[in-house]
């Protein structure tokens, strides 16, 4: 068993090694742009919401 769990870390680490992570500006730059499509996302149903909230109160 114990040769099993040091067999699947290694393959683990081997695996590691392979991926290709992006660099400090290319991650830097990818959460910049997450962020503001948040934020516009969330003032879109923010702006969905007032809309929805007035008909509301107009119709009662």
């Amino acid at each position: 068993m114990l040769k099993a769990v040091k067999d699947f870390l290694n393959q683990v680490y081997l695996e590691m090694n392979k991926v290709s992570w992006p660099s400090y500006s290319e991650l830097r730059g990818s959460t910049y742009l997450i962020i503001i499509f948040f934020l516009m996302f969330a003032l879109f149903l923010f702006g969905v919401d007032w809309v929805i909230q007035k008909l509301v109160r107009t119709v009662l």
